[in-house]
C-alpha cells in the first residue's frame, strides 16, 4: 500500500524512541516531525474552487449534492464516473479514499453539509435557503500515486492527497469589481439611469419619488438617509423577485451577510451630487460610506478570499432568465458578461486591487437542466457559453481553460414523450410540481442555442416547473441521483489529479 512506507518509518522511530535515552529519543521526534513535514510538503496538494452564481442559482444545492457524490464515489460508488475515469486514467485503481475534514480555525462559517442534506431528504424534502454570505469547507482526496520520479517519491514519504477547499460565495458580489473603480458620482448617475427604464422604473417608483425632493447639499440627516437606503435596497429587491433582474448593485444590498447593519452600507444613489460636497452635508455622508463599502469589500472579499481561488464555477439560471422574459434574460446576459470579464483578468480593478486574479480554469454551469428533454440539452449548454461571450473569447488563459455546461444537482423528473393534438410525438419531461400528489409531463419549451430572437418573446409560453425533489439517502451514502456534476470536476481539476 501507498501508506505503508509512512506507517513503517513512524513504527521505526518509535520502537527506537522507547529503547534509547532522552537523547536519543529527542534526536528520534525531531526525524519524525522532519518526516511528517516532508510527507507534507510533497504529498499535500491544496486546490482552491469557488462556487458562485447569481440569486436562484442553486449554489447551496450544487455544493451539497457535490459533496454528498464525492464522499459516496469515495466508498465505492460509481457517483461521478467521468471524474473516476480522470483519476484512474491508464486503467489503474488510484482512489483510496475522501473524506471530510474538519474545520479549521477559521474565520469563515462552515458550509453546514449535514444541514442541507438533511433538509433535502426530509420526509417534507426542501430546497435549501439561497446563499447570503461566505462558507467554506474542505476534502481530502488520497489518490495513489502515478508513474515517474515524483510519483515515487510520493510513494515513499506517503499517500498523495488533494485538499479540495470549497468556497461558496454569492454571485452579486462580483457585480461589485466595476464598481470598486467609480465616484459615488459616477456610480450615482449610471445607476439612476438604468433605474429610470422599464421595468426598474416600476420597481423604484417610491425611491425615485424619494429622491426627486433630496437636496445633497442640505446637512446631512442620518434618518433621512437610512429611509432612502431601505426604499433602494426594496426597489432592488423588487427588480429581482418580480421582475427576475440581475444587474443590481451594490450586491451585497441583495446578500447582506453578516454585517447588514453596519452604518457604512446606509447610502443610495442620487441626483444633483456637487463634484466637492460640503463637509457634513447629504452628499458628503452619501460619498463617504460609498467609499467606506469599497474599501470594505476590497479588504474583506476581493483581496482576501477573491485572489487566492485556483478555480471558479459559475451557476447560471438561464431557463429561469428565459422564462422571466427579455429584459430579465438581456439584465443576467449583462450581469455574466461582467462576471466573466471580471474572470478573465480583464477587470482595471484586478491589476491595482488584487494584484491579478489567479484563477486558473473557469467553469460555466447552465442550471437546472433536468427541466428541458435530453435532445434539448446541448442548446442549454449552447446558450450558456454564447451568454458568457466575453469568457469565450478573452477566457483566463486560452479556451482550453474555460468550460461550459447543462447540469442538474438534483436530477427531479425523468424524459419521456407525449402525444401531441396533431399527432405526433415530442420529448418531454415528467415530474411533480411542488404541491401536487402526481408526475405529470412537461414541455418547457424551445431551448435557443443563441440570444432569442425578437419573435421569441411575443409570447409567454416558456415553463418553468418548480419540481419536488427526489427522495434522497439521509445518509447520503449512495449520493444524490445528478446530471453533469463529474464532468465539470474532471474539466475543472483533471490537470491535478
Amino acid at each position: 500500500m501507498a501508506g505503508a512506507p509512512r506507517r513503517v518509518g513512524r513504527s521505526v522511530i518509535r520502537a527506537f524512541a522507547d529503547g534509547g535515552g532522552p537523547a536519543l529519543r529527542g534526536v528520534l521526534n525531531t526525524a519524525g516531525r522532519l518526516w511528517a513535514t516532508l510527507d507534507g510538503l510533497v504529498n499535500d496538494r491544496p486546490i482552491r474552487v469557488a462556487v458562485t452564481g447569481l440569486s436562484r442559482s442553486g449554489k447551496t444545492v450544487f455544493l451539497t449534492s457535490l459533496i454528498a457524490n464525492l464522499l459516496a464515489m469515495g466508498t465505492g460508488r460509481p457517483t461521478l464516473p467521468a471524474l473516476r475515469a480522470r483519476i484512474d486514467l491508464g486503467g489503474k485503481e488510484r482512489l483510496r479514499n475522501i473524506r471530510l475534514v474538519p474545520a479549521r480555525a477559521s474565520t469563515t462559517p462552515r458550509f453546514d453539509y449535514p444541514g442541507k442534506l438533511a433538509d433535502m431528504a426530509a420526509p417534507q424534502p426542501q430546497w435549501p435557503a439561497r446563499t447570503e454570505d461566505l462558507a467554506e469547507i474542505e476534502l481530502e482526496l488520497e489518490i495513489r500515486s502515478g508513474n515517474g520520479i515524483l510519483g515515487q517519491i510520493r510513494t515513499l514519504t506517503g499517500t498523495p492527497r488533494l485538499r479540495l477547499e470549497l468556497l461558496d460565495y454569492p454571485g452579486e458580489w462580483l457585480l461589485d469589481l466595476p464598481l470598486l473603480n467609480q465616484t459615488h458620482l459616477k456610480w450615482s448617475a449610471e445607476t439612476l439611469a438604468r433605474l429610470r427604464e422599464k421595468p426598474r422604473a416600476d420597481a423604484a417608483a417610491e425611491f425615485l419619488a424619494f429622491i426627486a425632493h433630496i437636496d445633497p447639499s442640505r446637512a446631512a440627516d442620518d434618518a433621512l438617509i437610512q429611509r432612502g437606503h431601505r426604499l433602494y435596497k426594496a426597489a432592488l429587491e423588487r427588480c429581482r423577485s418580480e421582475h427576475g433582474l440581475r444587474y443590481l448593485q451594490p450586491g451585497r444590498f441583495l446578500t447582506m451577510g453578516a454585517r447588514n447593519d453596519a452604518p457604512f452600507m446606509w447610502f443610495f444613489p442620487a441626483d444633483n451630487l456637487p463634484a466637492s460636497p460640503a463637509s457634513g452635508s447629504i452628499a458628503d455622508l452619501l460619498n463617504a460610506r460609498f467609499e467606506a463599502y469599497k474599501t470594505d469589500m476590497r479588504a474583506n472579499f476581493f483581496d482576501t478570499h477573491f485572489r487566492a481561488f485556483d478555480r471558479q464555477i459559475v451557476l447560471v439560471d438561464t431557463l429561469g432568465a428565459l422564462h422571466a422574459g427579455r429584459a430579465a434574460y438581456e439584465d443576467t446576459e449583462h450581469a455574466i458578461a461582467d462576471i466573466a470579464a471580471c474572470l478573465a483578468g480583464e477587470s482595471p480593478i484586478l491589476p491595482r486591487f488584487l494584484g491579478g486574479a489567479g484563477i486558473e480554469r473557469v467553469a460555466f454551469v447552465a442550471t437546472k437542466a433536468d427541466h428541458v428533454p435530453e435532445l434539448h440539452r446541448d442548446n442549454l449548454r449552447a446558450l450558456m457559453r454564447d451568454m458568457v461571450h466575453l469568457a469565450a473569447t478573452h477566457g483566463p488563459g486560452g479556451s482550453d481553460t474555460v468550460s461550459y455546461h447543462a447540469a442538474a444537482s438534483v436530477v427531479s423528473t425523468t424524459d419521456g414523450w407525449a402525444d401531441q393534438p396533431d399527432g405526433h410525438r415530442e420529448p418531454v419531461v415528467w415530474g411533480r410540481k411542488i404541491g401536487e400528489a402526481q408526475a405529470r409531463p412537461y414541455r418547457v419549451g424551445n431551448v435557443p442555442i443563441t440570444r432569442p430572437p425578437e419573435s421569441f418573446w411575443s409570447g409567454r409560453y416558456f415553463e418553468l416547473p418548480s419540481f419536488t425533489p427526489p427522495a434522497i439517502d439521509p445518509h447520503g451514502a449512495n449520493g444524490i441521483p445528478h446530471l453533469g456534476l463529474d464532468r465539470i470536476l474532471a474539466d475543472l481539476i483533471g490537470d491535478r489529479l
